[in-house]
């Protein structure tokens, strides 16, 4: 077994080991996905089970969770492509952990602040809470082991990049370049 991510004791966590009775369960450590600790990865799997062999794919499973979106189609056109509401524990479950993930510095992380820039707090944790369901889905059902690739693969991607958006509004961005007098810009 892998060692734990975090040694704290979480106030309400249960009396015994859960993640090492997790791991002589399923044979894999579910706890070293982001957001999922012992008392959550327990929780989980005691909604969905340990055989996820009734969701043919991910995106089966994600559809049952109502974490993806549910597009109305009329006549070639998408009316709407809401998600659905749900009273799926296990839904609420990776909503709250998507919601604690996005103030960590890992990748899931960088992908929550990312999207709720662009989109809003809402959609971006249940985008977020979509794609750890897909990872506890795979890790599950395939026996696939997660490795984060950590948020500074973002940092440096957006090194590079232009400024935020509220500084261009802003106008403090770096000047352009001097155009020659009376030649052409290019």
């Amino acid at each position: 077994m892998p060692p734990p991510r975090h040694n704290t004791k979480a106030l309400n966590a249960p009396a015994f080991d859960a993640r090492a009775a997790l791991h002589a369960i399923l044979g894999i450590d579910l706890t070293q996905i982001h957001g999922l600790g012992p008392s959550l990865a327990l929780k989980l799997v005691g909604e969905c089970g340990t055989d996820l062999s009734a969701w043919p794919t991910a995106k089966h499973f994600t559809s049952w969770l109502c974490l993806a979106p549910s597009n109305k189609i009329s006549g070639g056109r998408v009316l709407s492509a809401r998600t659905r509401r749900s009273a799926n524990r296990a839904a609420a479950l990776l909503r709250l952990a998507a919601t604690t993930v996005g103030r960590t510095e890992t990748a899931l992380g960088a992908f929550n602040r990312r999207l709720s820039a662009r989109v809003g707090k809402a959609k971006a944790v249940t985008a977020t809470a979509r794609k750890i369901a897909v990872l506890f889905y795979n890790t599950l059902r395939h026996g696939m082991s997660y490795a984060d690739p950590g948020g500074e693969r973002d940092r440096r991607r957006r090194a590079g990049s232009a400024p935020p958006v509220a500084a261009r509004r802003a106008g403090t961005t770096r000047p352009a370049a001097p155009h020659r007098a009376g030649g052409a810009p290019w």
